[in-house]
């Protein structure tokens, strides 16, 4: 089995255009190179992943390089680009809009780009959005703010419907950026396309703050999300340690993944334990965590907490009632406010006098700007994935894989989402900087 082929990208046709970007196809020249459509990287660069690909004779799973291409699909001057965002809010959606723009616009020479207000429910006509077109002057100064400029929503909208106004817009290009449903939305909107057999690309920027997308190294906006969070904890620090057997407990994003808890506890070495949806733990009972935060109060007499939104959902019982958000998401129980309850009803037993406060910082995280490193990787993935576009390519996302930027079929990346493995070193580093015991 050729697993290469797992993941090809879909191009709308062969691409005979002369790309408009004077780049070089000699190496040595010292200027860049186009990037060749046989460039590929590999998935799983271990030794012994190699070496299984070698003992079973298959061609090992590789990504296609992004990059600008030599020939181009699109004509630039007949061309129109639309934008969209969709979902929550999320650090550099700013910045990638902006960078979408230029790209097209200087790169390309593309004129005419249409942002798409409120997400995919401006693709309903019905909904009485207007499209707005987008220019590098009305986007120069966007990056310097959070949010979107476009506006977002969350839920589905009818994909016959949404093609239809990509047609009756003469749309040739829609880039979607949002995450795990934006994309699956994206994927339907492409096969919709392909049914009617029309040259339209769809593209996917991968945004979910909680960098739970599968297969790529991160996501926009998570970085952003610890280094804000970061500032919160000193904060929540000096709160717990103010006080005599004092506590904070900061409630930070992640559904399903903790990846901007434990990021933030080994930037800021102050927290003494994490709380993730991927771990198991017990509140009461020998090794529980109450008993654990005991020893640590009888010890330093203060203790900070940090939890993601999804952790200790199995506290609340079987029987709680499901409530879901207009994309189908489970919206979770306020774990925090159990904590502070379940922590304060065993002190209290205990008759030990404890002082604890509560943060929830999540909605100022989402709002935040971009920080510079974020606002490189938004502005990075932007222009692979104009190129991606511009070369015909279609119905992929583009990220970063083993520190390469690549293409993926979105296809890829929507069948479950990436979790915390409690036996990498990642997570090791998180019980090495907290201190908290290995299992609860």
């Amino acid at each position: 089995m050729n697993k290469e082929k797992d993941f090809d990208i879909q191009s709308l046709g062969t691409a005979s255009i002369p790309s408009p970007i004077k780049l070089s196809t000699i190496t040595g020249d010292k200027i860049h190179n186009f990037v060749k459509e046989d460039y590929r990287i590999l998935h799983d660069v271990s030794l012994a992943g190699f070496n299984k690909c070698l003992d079973n004779k298959e061609t090992p799973a590789c990504l296609e390089k992004a990059g600008p291409r030599e020939n181009i699909y699109f004509d630039p001057k007949n061309t129109t680009a639309a934008i969209v965002t969709c979902g929550g809010l999320c650090p550099g959606i700013n910045n990638v809009i902006r960078s979408l723009v230029m790209a097209l616009h200087y790169f390309y020479g593309i004129k005419r780009i249409i942002g798409i207000p409120y997400g995919y429910e401006g693709l309903g006509l019905e909904n009485g959005h207007q499209l707005k077109e987008l220019t590098p002057d009305s986007v120069k100064d966007i990056h310097e703010f959070g949010g979107t400029i476009l506006g977002s929503s969350r839920g589905a909208q009818s994909v016959p419907k949404m093609v239809d106004t990509l047609q009756e817009n003469s749309i040739d290009i829609l880039f979607t950026i949002g995450g795990d449903g934006t994309l699956k939305g994206a994927n339907a909107i492409g096969e919709e396309i392909e049914k009617r057999g029309l040259d339209i690309s769809v593209v996917g920027i991968p945004k979910t703050i909680d960098n739970d997308i599968e297969l790529i190294d991160k996501s926009f906006g998570f970085e952003t999300a610890f280094d804000v969070a970061s500032r919160i904890i000193k904060d929540a620090h000096n709160e717990a340690t103010g006080a005599y057997n004092g506590m904070a407990i900061v409630k930070l994003m992640g559904r399903d993944s903790g990846f901007i808890a434990a990021s933030t506890a080994i930037a800021v070495p102050v927290v003494n334990f994490v709380l993730v949806p991927e771990m198991d733990f017990t509140l009461g009972g020998e090794n529980g965590f109450l008993e654990a935060l005991e020893k640590r109060l009888k010890s330093k007499h203060h203790a900070v907490i940090v939890v993601a939104e999804g952790a200790g959902q199995h506290l609340f019982g079987s029987d709680s009632e499901q409530v879901k958000d207009a994309s189908g998401n489970v919206l979770h129980k306020d774990i925090g406010l159990l904590l502070k309850q379940k922590i304060k009803e065993y002190f209290d037993a205990k008759d030990i006098e404890t002082t604890i406060k509560y943060i929830d910082p999540s909605y100022i995280i989402r709002s935040a700007p971009a920080n510079a490193n974020d606002s490189t990787f938004c502005t990075r993935l932007a222009y692979q994935a104009v190129h991606g576009a511009m070369a015909g390519k279609t119905k992929f996302v583009v990220g970063r894989v083993n520190n390469h930027f690549v293409y993926i079929p979105i296809s890829k990346v929507v069948t479950k989402r990436k979790k915390i493995d409690l036996e990498a070193d990642f997570w090791f580093a998180v019980l090495e900087s907290t201190g908290q015991p290995i299992k609860m």
